[in-house]
């Protein structure tokens, strides 16, 4: 295949994306993350990051940022099995061990990368991996890619699972699961699966992107929330780039897990490390996520108040306690329409639409941070009712 031809043929391909209102475009931000951004010039109120605890653009955690800067320079210069790990890696990893409850942890540059390697390193063709049918992309490729005899439990299904899993006879199997997952802002049902996990001697990974920070008295997560330890929850995955403000994420576990990613994990082991820079200025961020209950106080607010002005105006939310809170719209094409006229009045709510979830479910994914205001969930409710409730009503 020549080059105009291929370029005939990727031309196709997206064309019938736009077809199937499928598809996709960058918005460049021209300020910091926070509930007000600006696009293109224009002020938007934004419901649409992950920063739920308002930390990215915290004045103590730029400061750590900068100081670490000057003195560690900006690049992390090389692999961590090389010239890569630095003293602010290290201490972020005993920071976080400890904070996790659990012997050891180890950084990883994404929270991709960190799933992958977990994955991949853990199981191999003789092994058998078993997913939530809606865990994140990251968890569902690690599994195929891993070699491992792969399938996928219906959600949150216990039943389902435990039969998948009497039918197995691999050497090693792994059970995988979000903590809260990403599209629903549900939870997994973590002290069932732990029940399941020994009685058919099984391990459990859980992938806690969404939960930490969140959920706990201290933030610690769905680990902390159902109190499981780390005999009975082993491998704890857990990102930065969230919650915590900053970039990258880490697994937590045993010291023979941790050091059998050292060894195994292709993902940690042939990457540079992250900016050691950012390293140290997480260690601020976790220090605020422990220290500052009232953000999250603040959050379950802010959500709650959500909720019950959504019932008021009969708009149907999904089962979520979580900062996550979606409004099932159904088609891709409903759902863009949705989002553009929330965007003319002022504010930013993603769609999201296939093949990040199910065909026939695409959404609006609405959530919170401790940075917004009850004022500000009382805008984007007064823009609900203008735009969404008309919809619903057409649609009864």
């Amino acid at each position: 295949m020549d080059g105009s031809s291929m370029e005939k043929a990727l031309q196709q391909d997206l064309q019938t994306r736009r077809e199937a209102s499928l598809y996709r475009s960058r918005k460049t931000l021209d300020t910091a993350q926070g509930p007000e951004v600006v696009i293109k010039g224009k002020k938007y109120l934004a419901f649409c990051n992950n920063d739920y605890l308002g930390l990215a653009n915290h004045p103590e955690v730029i400061a750590s940022l900068k100081k670490a800067t000057a003195d560690y320079g900006v690049g992390g210069g090389a692999s961590h099995l090389v010239v890569g790990h630095s003293r602010a890696h290290h201490q972020l990893e005993e920071a976080l061990a400890e904070f996790t409850g659990r012997d050891r942890v180890l950084l990883f540059s994404n929270g991709y990368m960190a799933n992958l390697g977990v994955i991949s390193a853990l199981l191999n063709k003789r092994d058998a991996v078993f997913q939530d049918r809606l865990n994140h992309a990251s968890l569902l490729d690690a599994g195929q890619l891993s070699g491992a005899r792969f399938q996928r439990y219906l959600h949150n299904d216990v039943e389902n699972l435990a039969t998948r899993l009497e039918r197995t006879e691999a050497r090693r199997r792994l059970i995988v699961t979000d903590g809260v997952f990403s599209m629903d802002g549900d939870v997994a049902p973590l002290p069932e699966l732990v029940q399941l996990a020994k009685q058919q001697n099984a391990w459990l990974m859980v992938d806690d992107a969404h939960g930490f920070g969140c959920l706990g008295k201290m933030g610690g997560g769905v680990a902390e929330f159902f109190d499981l330890p780390q005999d009975d929850l082993p491998v704890l995955v857990g990102t930065l780039g969230k919650a915590f403000g900053t970039a990258g994420a880490f697994v937590a576990g045993s010291e023979a897990l941790i050091e059998t990613l050292i060894q195994f994990a292709r993902t940690y082991i042939y990457t540079t490390s992250m900016p050691p820079a950012v390293a140290a200025a997480t260690q601020t961020s976790l220090k605020l996520l422990r220290e500052e209950s009232w953000r999250r106080d603040h959050l379950q607010a802010l959500i709650q108040c959500f909720r019950k002005g959504c019932a008021q105006l009969g708009l149907q939310l999904m089962d979520s306690a979580s900062p996550i809170q979606p409004i099932m719209v159904g088609s891709a094409s409903n759902a863009m329409a949705l989002s553009d006229a929330l965007a003319q009045q002022g504010i930013l709510v993603t769609a999201i639409r296939p093949p990040t979830v199910p065909r026939g479910t695409s959404r609006l994914r609405i959530t919170f941070s401790a940075a917004h205001s009850k004022e500000h969930v009382e805008q984007l409710l007064t823009a609900l009712e203008r735009t969404v409730s008309p919809l619903q009503e057409d649609v009864a």
